[in-house]
């Protein structure tokens, strides 16, 4: 479900930031991470509210975090009932959140709420999405290295030139997280998607601190789970709607190689060079023809279902409008 803003839950006025806090098992640090938000924010004039969403811990976080929750008022913290991962987390947060300013953090201390201030002045600046880059990290080379891997290959495939895809400490105007629908592991690919729907991308560098409590929930599985999402999220932003496009392209590519193949074996039998039939060559190039035709029929009925199901909204992504007066009635193409 993608979020939704404008949601009163405030008898007060609304907040001018909203702070999403996804946790797993960080009780040592959680209480000391809402005080320094909180002192940072106050300390600037911000009102803001911090929601807590607890992704199944079982070493006391939640008990913490119902403390704080009782003890101020825009402090909500949301339960999952089992493990449903980050991105679930992040998306349960965003439907709680009422700010026009949206700050996504990680419950760990190694992002340092001081830099609060800067997110909040970037997106008041004119960006719609704002990146922690941890320039200078102090994190075992384990994560590191697939961290660089990754990063190169996602600003490779979408053309968006980030430092750091993965950090969890963003800043959002609210009206992109409209476009956001976040489910699997595809909080990876947050600054992709919305790159893709036009929205404006930038990055600041911050201070990336030492883990001083628990460890890492992130292992080596999460380089799989990447390259199968990298994939995902190709395929629904570029060619979301045109899916003939990829497919029919590998289908012509596959029949083009196959039509070789069996071309350059028929050329061998009318000349006499010998039986074709035990060639290996023969049966790739029917492989390849059969695949390319199975591809592009694929193709064919991808742009079929997606002509009878696109919606207006799926089509593009306006900015805003300006001048004209708006006409009495409404448009010719809505429906009655």
């Amino acid at each position: 479900m993608s979020f939704e803003p404008g949601r009163d839950q405030f008898a007060s006025p609304k907040p001018q930031v909203s702070v999403v806090v996804p946790f797993l098992d960080e009780a040592d640090s959680l209480a000391s991470l809402h005080t320094q938000i909180k002192h940072e924010l106050d300390a600037a004039g911000i009102s803001h509210q911090v929601i807590l969403v607890n992704d199944g811990s079982s070493d006391g976080s939640e008990a913490v975090c119902r403390d704080l929750a009782l003890r101020h008022p825009n402090v909500i913290l949301i339960n999952f009932r089992t493990n449903f991962g980050k991105s679930a987390a992040l998306s349960a947060g965003f439907h709680e959140a009422v700010a026009d300013i949206v700050i996504t953090m990680d419950a760990d201390l190694q992002d340092s709420p001081a830099e609060l201030p800067r997110f909040i002045a970037a997106i008041e600046a004119g960006a719609d999405v704002v990146c922690g880059w941890k320039k200078e990290r102090h994190d075992p080379v384990a994560k590191t290295a697939p961290s660089k891997l990754f990063n190169a290959v996602v600003n490779r495939t979408f053309g968006l030139k980030l430092n750091d895809h993965n950090c969890g400490f963003k800043a959002y105007r609210a009206e992109a997280l409209v476009s956001l629908n976040l489910y699997g592991e595809l909080h990876r690919f947050v600054p992709a998607l919305l790159h893709a729907r036009g929205f404006r991308i930038t990055e600041l560098a911050i201070q990336h601190y030492p883990r001083r409590f628990g460890h890492s929930k992130f292992g080596a599985s999460r380089l799989v789970k990447g390259a199968l999402d990298l994939m995902t999220v190709a395929l629904t932003t570029r060619y979301a709607t045109r899916p003939g496009h990829i497919f029919g392209a590998l289908g012509l590519i596959m029949l083009t190689a196959g039509g070789l193949c069996l071309s350059y074996l028929t050329c061998l039998w009318l000349i006499g060079a010998g039986p074709i039939g035990d060639r290996p060559l023969l049966f790739l190039g029917m492989l390849l023809m059969l695949f390319g035709g199975q591809l592009i029929s694929t193709g064919l009925i991808a742009e079929l279902v997606l002509s009878r199901s696109i919606a207006e909204a799926d089509k593009y992504a306006i900015r805003d409008r300006v001048g004209g007066v708006a006409p009495s009635g409404s448009s010719i193409l809505a429906k009655p």
